[in-house]
């Protein structure tokens, strides 16, 4: 019987590449590509894949909200997360959206092989280099991080980074200043940062505010 696979990666030489070597082992047929979330759910909706190799970055919608998204289009298909970052909350953040493993894209192609062959067997697969960071402080992803923070999320942080005190943004939102302190504290907690100038860089990174500012 042969096995059925999706990947999504905005990347299109990286995700041709790998269909390419993918369809190399024996009864596998890569049947779809996608280059971000949406077709991601999509074509997992129309083919019905027995796996789904999703990268946790793309543009539009990226992997957190694709991997739900292929959950609940195609019960039956078992994801892995491809990623270029080891960091620990990315990779819990996968595993509570519903996939099985999580590879990361500068391991050799065995680690891939490897993930799919676990996953098709119903366990979960991590790759040695992620496993071995777990834990330490990595480099992590403006893109996204943003993608997870909510629109009032963002509106507080943009006002923090636009140098605006408690008080005047509980003003401006129409909400507590206990409230704003809470939405301060849970964006550090999401965006693992500590202070408030890691706040205002980071909302630079993403564009919320001019790096003029």
């Amino acid at each position: 019987m042969t096995t059925t696979i999706l990947i999504a990666d905005d990347h299109r030489l990286f995700r041709q590449g790998l269909a390419g070597l993918l369809r190399e082992q024996r009864d596998w047929d890569v049947v779809g590509e996608a280059e971000d979330g949406e077709e991601a759910i999509r074509l997992a909706e129309a083919l019905q894949p027995d796996v789904a190799v999703i990268d946790v970055e793309m543009p539009r919608m990226g992997g957190f909200d694709a991997a739900r998204g292929i959950r609940n289009a195609s019960r039956e298909t078992r994801i892995v997360a491809l990623s270029m970052y080891s960091d620990a909350h990315y990779q819990e953040r996968m595993r509570q959206a519903g996939a099985l493993a999580y590879v990361l894209k500068n391991e050799a192609i065995d680690d891939l092989v490897g993930a799919i062959r676990a996953v098709l067997r119903g366990e979960h697969f991590t790759s040695a280099a992620a496993v071995r960071r777990e834990g330490v402080v990595s480099v992590r992803s403006a893109q996204v991080d943003n993608e997870e923070l909510s629109e009032r999320e963002r509106e507080v942080l943009r006002l923090l980074a636009e140098g605006l005190r408690t008080k005047e943004i509980a003003e401006a939102l129409g909400i507590s200043p206990k409230t704003v302190e809470t939405y301060r504290s849970r964006l550090m907690q999401k965006l693992g940062i500590d202070n408030v100038s890691g706040l205002v860089r980071f909302a630079v990174r993403v564009g919320l505010v001019s790096p003029e500012r």
